[in-house]
């Protein structure tokens, strides 16, 4: 049982990055958490919903004046899943495209054909973008990647289409033995958006796409590679912590480049950065902080801090690669 005096550990997942609060105690209360998330996420912290534990649950913050001790049971250290609540207007108003089959693989060739036209991958770093904590953080790290960094957090409903589809469409290759389920059985069950994706969704989406996924396992720091045998020339990432799939994207160093999400099969550097995120992560990697986060040059082991400095020493030496510490 956690003492009220003792400092809480709440990992905090956004949208826009990870974030680690270490200034509350069990004493301080809802209001108190309000203010700092107020603070990490810019957003008025009624509009936030705050999941935790597993499965995910949300937390009640009516009650301002509650103990954090009483609200976390008595837990110091808890992961918080921090999701904007978007209303229904706001959602029928807000753009969404790529939204059926044949705009998914538009959106994908598009990024396909831009990615095989550029001669190298500039400065920069990969970096992991955490998508919603919801059923379909799978499918919507895949889309993201795939789209080359399109963020939508509707897009579950047509990948898992897309799925059933395929299934339904070849049920000697796609059978009991394959699926766990009858063929049938498992098309209503990807349909439900209560289910959640695995390895066979990863490998499916692989073939149906042509494209390499690899899943870096941060429980064991392995990397997963569908469609590694089928000499695919592109690969996206996703990294996967047991429970929940974010893609990984390549940040450039600079303004003039946006971010990469598709990735040449022949860069294999890429794969080792991947498997070093995977190793950070398993050791509890802190949120990442543009301007005063830790670099390490994977060329020259030089230690740098934040974009700028990063970006001499590549201008300085032409080393291009980096990792997080």
């Amino acid at each position: 049982m956690a003492e009220l005096n003792r400092p809480l550990l709440l990992r905090c997942k956004t949208p826009k990055g990870q974030h680690m609060i270490e200034c509350l105690t069990g004493d301080n209360n809802v209001e108190d958490l309000k203010a700092i998330l107020l603070s990490i996420t810019g957003i008025d912290p009624n509009g936030l919903r705050v999941l935790v534990g597993f499965p995910p649950r949300e937390l009640n913050l009516r009650n301002n004046f509650q103990k954090l001790a009483d609200l976390l049971n008595h837990q110091n250290r808890e992961t918080l899943i921090i999701e904007e609540i978007i209303d229904n207007d706001k959602r029928r108003s807000r753009p969404r495209t790529s939204s059926t089959s044949n705009q998914l693989i538009n959106s994908y060739s598009d990024v396909m054909q831009s990615n095989s036209t550029r001669d190298s991958i500039p400065a920069g770093v990969l970096l992991r973008r955490v998508v919603a904590a919801n059923n379909s953080c799978l499918f919507i790290s895949v889309y993201f990647a795939l789209s080359g960094g399109e963020y939508n957090d509707t897009i579950g409903s047509a990948l898992r289409q897309i799925i059933a589809d395929t299934v339904a469409a070849d049920p000697m290759t796609y059978n009991e033995a394959f699926l766990g389920k009858q063929n049938r059985e498992y098309c209503t069950w990807i349909l439900n958006e209560d289910h959640w994706g695995g390895a066979i969704e990863l490998s499916i989406l692989s073939k149906y796409y042509g494209i390499e996924i690899v899943a870096i396992d941060t429980q064991n720091v392995r990397l997963n590679r569908f469609g590694e045998d089928m000499s695919y020339s592109q690969r996206i990432f996703l990294i996967y912590d047991g429970i929940h799939y974010d893609p990984l994207m390549w940040e450039p160093l600079d303004n003039k480049n946006p971010i990469q999400t598709v990735f040449p099969v022949a860069n294999e550097t890429l794969l080792s950065m991947a498997l070093e995120i995977g190793n950070e992560a398993k050791n509890s990697r802190q949120f990442t902080d543009v301007q005063n986060f830790t670099l390490r040059c994977l060329a020259c082991n030089a230690r740098l801090r934040g974009n700028s400095q990063a970006q001499s020493h590549a201008l300085e030496t032409g080393h291009i690669n980096f990792g997080e510490i």
